[in-house]
């Protein structure tokens, strides 16, 4: 009986501890004072050639998909990146995020480009996993589609955790 008693613990702990590492928010403070939460990027692409990471940031009141695409084109080419990211979701439609804003962060070692999730679509986002992105960026020869093979449903959970963290 001990055994088994010990069993369920040990299960329960596995369960429990694995709940929470999958919501493992992070923050940090922008230089004009506000507050960001983010996950860790995860790998949706990856070859020899490129890859691309993805993650969802919030500042509590907008959602907004980051990509972390390899290789990258040069700080002054990468400003120029202006168009919208187009995604394809499970659900067979198509989702157009607005480009908010394009960062070089670890001193210029990472882009980030940052597009805004529309509030309407969000329901969408957190119940639909992630087949592909296209990436238009004018004004450079970085056009790419990816088709993720790689951590499908990680916005999914990272939205459910927002947006559980929002409802506590």
């Amino acid at each position: 009986m001990k055994k088994i008693g010990f069993v369920f613990f040990v299960l329960f702990f596995l369960v429990n501890t694995k709940g929470t590492a999958q919501c493992d928010i992070k923050n940090r403070i922008l230089a004009d004072g506000s507050m960001v939460y983010y996950f860790n990027p995860e790998i949706f692409y990856t070859t020899n050639s490129k890859s691309l990471k993805i993650n969802i940031i919030t500042d509590k009141e907008h959602y907004f998909i980051a990509l972390q695409p390899t290789p990258f084109p040069s700080k002054k080419e990468g400003k120029k990146i202006k168009d919208d990211l187009i995604m394809h979701l499970a659900d067979n439609k198509i989702y157009k995020l607005k480009h908010y804003d394009t960062q070089y962060i670890k001193n210029d070692s990472i882009m980030q480009v940052l597009y805004l999730i529309d509030d309407k679509d969000l329901g969408s986002f957190s119940k639909s996993e992630a087949v592909s992105a296209e990436i238009k960026m004018e004004g450079t020869d970085f056009v790419r589609e990816f088709n993720f093979k790689l951590h499908k449903r990680a916005i999914i959970r990272q939205l459910a955790c927002f947006l559980k963290e929002d409802k506590e």
